[in-house]
């Protein structure tokens, strides 16, 4: 082989070095080439989207900037000159009237004339009208005694000729005390032979054997009036309960049991009548528990029952 010189190898090295250049770039564009050939899809594959960018996020909209409160802002002004208030007219003192005004007179109060039975006094002998009634109660079978003569003439109270029942009939005994006049005693003692002892018969099947009376004589005048009450007279007799044979006791009260509420509104019934006024539970609050019955004269022979 022959020997290069120096001054050979230098211009063989020249060449290579520029040969390295010019081919260097070539075999790299060929490179890129191909790695971009390895990356596409194969035929009739359509290549994949590529991913859409991020819609960018709405901005809000500035926020407009608050207004100042002008009605914090704007004083109010003072007015140059205040208003002045309406002056307060002047009360004016009534004028006292030139004579004091006269109080409404009051009723003139209505004064009673005295009742004609307030002034009978007891004569030296008994009328004979005393002494038939007396043989009637005795026929009755009442039992009875003779009383002194009531009279006050302070309050109006008389009975020239009373009695003090002890019994109404042969087998009705009556509570102690019963003083009336005798036309009275009469009508009481037929009631309970004629009336109380058959009610009591057919509702309980039961003879009647006492009646409790709650009052009979007493010196006052009527509740709530001037005039005075029958009972002043020995004219009225108050009941408050019945006792039969068998032991059975009917009281009278707004609300009595059934069977005894029948037996009392028979006798209630009947009353009115013999007996010139009947009174008793519902007529008002001072006969709510007994039975008022007495013989008032009153205009043509009426009656007045509640």
């Amino acid at each position: 082989m022959a020997t290069l010189s120096f001054s050979g190898f230098c211009r063989l090295a020249l060449l290579l070095a520029a040969a390295t250049l010019v081919i260097t770039p070539a075999m790299a564009r060929h490179h890129h080439h191909r790695s971009h050939k390895s990356h596409l899809p194969p035929a009739g594959q359509s290549a994949a989207p590529a991913p859409e960018t991020p819609a960018a996020a709405p901005i809000p909209e500035p926020r407009p900037a608050e207004e100042p409160d002008r009605e914090s802002e704007l004083e109010p002004q003072t007015p140059v000159v205040a208003p002045t208030p309406p002056e307060k007219p002047a009360e004016v003192a009534p004028e006292p009237p030139a004579t004091a005004p006269t109080p409404p007179e009051k009723p003139a109060q209505v004064n009673l004339p005295p009742d004609p039975r307030s002034a009978e006094l007891p004569a030296d002998k008994m009328p004979q009208e005393e002494v038939a009634c007396r043989d009637r109660l005795k026929a009755l079978g009442v039992e009875f005694e003779e009383h002194k003569a009531e009279h006050d003439a302070a309050i109006g109270c008389s009975i020239p000729y009373p009695i003090i029942l002890k019994t109404l009939g042969k087998s009705i005994g009556i509570g102690s005390g019963a003083e009336l006049n005798c036309r009275m005693a009469e009508a009481a003692a037929r009631f309970a032979a004629d009336v109380i002892q058959p009610a009591a018969k057919a509702e309980f099947g039961a003879d009647l054997k006492s009646i409790t009376q709650a009052s009979a004589f007493v010196c006052r005048p009527r509740h709530g009036g001037e005039k005075l009450s029958e009972h002043a007279f020995g004219n009225a007799l108050d009941i408050a309960s019945f006792t039969l044979a068998d032991g059975k006791k009917i009281e009278i009260g707004p609300v009595p049991p059934e069977k005894d509420a029948e037996f009392l509104n028979t006798v209630r019934k009947a009353a009115c009548g013999p007996f010139k006024t009947v009174l008793g539970p519902g007529s008002d609050p001072d006969h709510a528990l007994h039975f008022h019955f007495d013989l008032e004269p009153r205009r043509h022979g009426g009656t007045f029952c509640q």
